[in-house]
């Protein structure tokens, strides 16, 4: 069955994950009369890569991931650790706003106090992260960070991670209050459920976006399908914004912006031990990160985690990568082959070919038994016993690669937003620390998509009311960070 119905919004938002709930909730603060259009292939919000068990769940503030803070010839570049760390307190802000407006509720039921850790062992591990804390306390983002090399000190932040350990082993760990473990499929359904019952809103599921068209007069034909009946649909919008996770970079494709020609994905999945077992979650309470073995992408630094999720506590741990050639954990096997074209695959053959020891590393993933797999796991939890983990399939990731300025094919660590010249359509590629730094990432989009409207007093004061740091560097104002950490703290009920 189909039909030529078309329709008009101001704005399509494409997936109903955590990026599109939080443009979209930005867009309509700022513009209460926008008409904005969601649509989302499954039956309901955050199923893919935003739901809590196909992410990692920490609230990503460069307190305990090592793989944000490179160090070379002995000093440590805390560069991109600061960024994130500034990136995740506006995240702290926007959220703190929406429960102060009675936009969502019951913030314990995504957000929660844990504890971050990076835990190392081997004499050079121990002085890299020994270096990473002096360089990091100087900071004030970081001045709460506590360092140890004492045993029985870190037996006290986190006992599972030394009982039945090698006393002779050189160990070192470094421990912030502050940390915390979000739940982005909850914090995600909140926001989506509050766009519905807004005037201007729609929010459709099982509905596929087949094709997405310039218009001449520069507006978007975005082509839509329901699944249910096979009726299909144009709707003309000014801006859309695809953020359809791991299937993005196939309607970037479809787009033919120029921008976005060289693009290229190869998917990562993963996978996690879980435990459930309430007398071991009740030892554990900490995020503890470690270093990522040689090869490893980002998404796979291997960490032992206290998590929440649908009010319930446990362990987990991981991940494990893996290869299938799907662009989402509900998608097709054909999506790897689909998104190849004469304008990506130099990019993905020189990338791919460069780097040569993620492959290796995939394959063994890939490849390797349960038990090698609660082998891993022992060298966070010595005494972990197989028969109290299971196995969770956890999401599909796209690594993306691209042309750097130079024109050499690379791959692109962290998350990425491609805009075509005008700001009319914007993609986000990417992955860690995503969905930690949504607020920061929709607000650079904004400032690239809508530049008079952001620009305008009257979106500047809007910003400043919703994220009381807008425009400042917290780190550059201690007295400040620490009024916004104590506020925070008290509406999103955390430790502080």
């Amino acid at each position: 069955m189909s039909t030529n119905n078309k329709t008009e919004s101001d704005v399509v938002l494409i997936g109903a994950g955590i990026m599109s709930a939080t443009l979209g909730l930005l867009l309509k603060e700022l513009n209460p009369n926008a008409t904005i259009e969601i649509f989302e292939r499954l039956d309901s919000a955050a199923q893919e890569s935003s739901d809590a068990m196909n992410n990692a769940g920490t609230g990503h503030s460069a307190f305990c991931e090592l793989n944000y803070t490179p160090e070379k010839n002995g000093v440590v570049d805390t560069t991109k650790a600061l960024n994130i760390c500034e990136q995740f307190e506006e995240s702290r802000q926007f959220w703190s706003y929406l429960v102060n407006k009675n936009i969502i509720h019951s913030p314990q039921s995504f957000v929660n106090t844990v504890p971050h850790m990076s835990f190392v062992w081997g004499d050079e591990n121990v002085k890299f992260l020994r270096n990473r804390f002096e360089a990091l306390k100087k900071q004030p983002l970081f001045e709460a960070m506590e360092f140890s090399e004492n045993p029985e000190e870190i037996k006290k932040w986190a006992p599972l991670i030394m009982e039945g350990r090698n006393a002779n082993e050189k160990v070192a760990a470094t421990h912030m209050n502050l940390g915390t473990d979000v739940n982005f499929g909850e914090l995600t359904r909140r926001m989506i459920k509050h766009q519905l019952s807004q005037d201007g809103v729609n929010v459709t599921f099982n509905t596929e976006i087949y094709d997405l068209k310039r218009a001449q007069d520069g507006r978007w034909n975005v082509s839509i399908k329901d699944l249910k009946t096979g009726t299909k649909r144009t709707i003309v919008s000014k801006f859309v914004f695809i953020g359809a996770g791991g299937a993005s970079i196939l309607l970037l494709e479809k787009s033919g912006i120029p921008e976005g020609k060289a693009y290229g994905g190869f998917p990562v999945s993963g996978q996690w031990l879980v435990c459930e077992d309430e007398k071991l979650a009740e030892q554990h309470f900490a995020k503890v990160y470690g270093k990522a073995s040689v090869g490893a992408p980002p998404m796979s630094v291997p960490h032992l985690d206290t998590r929440y999720i649908n009010g319930k506590k446990s362990l987990l741990f991981g991940p494990y990568a893996g290869f299938s050639t799907k662009f989402l954990k509900t998608g097709s096997y054909w999506d790897l082959f689909s998104s190849i074209s004469t304008g990506n695959i130099g990019t993905m053959v020189g990338a791919g070919l460069d780097n040569m020891d993620l492959t290796k590393y995939l394959i063994s993933e890939v490849m390797a038994s349960q038990d090698k797999k609660v082998k891993a796991l022992k060298e966070y939890f010595p005494n972990a016993k197989k028969e109290d983990w299971r196995l969770e399939i956890a999401g599909q990731r796209v690594q993306t690669m691209k042309r750097n300025k130079d024109g050499k094919p690379e791959l692109a660590f962290g998350t990425e937003v491609v805009n075509c010249e005008d700001g009319s359509l914007a993609v986000l590629l990417g992955a860690s620390p995503g969905a930690s730094t949504t607020v920061s990432i929709m607000l650079n989009l904004i400032k690239k998509c809508f530049p008079n409207e952001y620009k305008s007093a009257e979106w500047q004061a809007k910003f400043k009311e919703m994220i009381p740091s807008f425009g400042l560097k917290l780190n550059d104002h201690p007295e400040l960070l620490k009024e916004l950490r104590e506020e925070t703290s008290k509406t999103l009920e955390l430790k502080y």
